[in-house]
């Protein structure tokens, strides 16, 4: 299945979650088998030649993509949440969004140093997401050895604000 094929099934919503804002649904995607097992093994090919101990995925999209990567791959799976929904020991970061701002967390034994993390998540817009994901990884010791998105927003910018680091998507709008 292609991407041109995947994108097909991701639905366009104006206006959301703030006017000026086109929100890319992806539930008619994950509501196909075959096209949610498509998009799984694309992104689980961005992976190919990367050690990965650990895969992150970010609330709460990214946690849909992310847990069958890290099945695929042999490695953990670790959610980083919104802050306030983890129950144990935290480390926080804030990052800016489009249309705000809000804060990440991640427990802090979720990952180690000398862990090899790859970071998953459904859209890559302006990047603040992902940046504070990277900046909790990279705090607790471990190595962010790429990012990978089911979508990308080039208009937005977010493949600059990461560079430095391997990203890869499977959709490109």
């Amino acid at each position: 299945m292609s991407s041109a094929d995947l994108q097909r099934l991701i639905r366009d919503i104006p206006d959301v979650p703030s006017p000026g804002v086109m929100f890319r649904d992806i539930t008619p995607l994950l509501a196909d088998p075959a096209s949610y097992d498509a998009a799984v093994k694309a992104i689980v090919g961005l992976t190919q030649g990367k050690r990965v101990d650990k895969v992150i995925g970010i609330e709460a999209r990214g946690f849909i993509m992310a847990a069958p990567v890290a099945f695929h791959l042999n490695a953990g799976f670790i959610p980083v949440r919104k802050a306030g929904k983890l129950p144990w020991a935290v480390v926080r970061e804030e990052y800016t969004l489009e249309y705000g701002t809000g804060q990440l967390e991640i427990h802090r034994d979720a990952v180690a140093p000398g862990d090899s993390v790859v970071i998953v998540d459904d859209v890559l817009a302006t990047g603040g997401t992902a940046k504070a994901a990277i900046r909790l990884v990279e705090g607790l010791g471990a190595t962010v050895a790429g990012l990978a998105f089911l979508i990308e927003l080039p208009a937005l910018g977010g493949r600059g604000a990461l560079s430095g680091y391997s990203v890869s998507s499977v959709i490109t709008y």
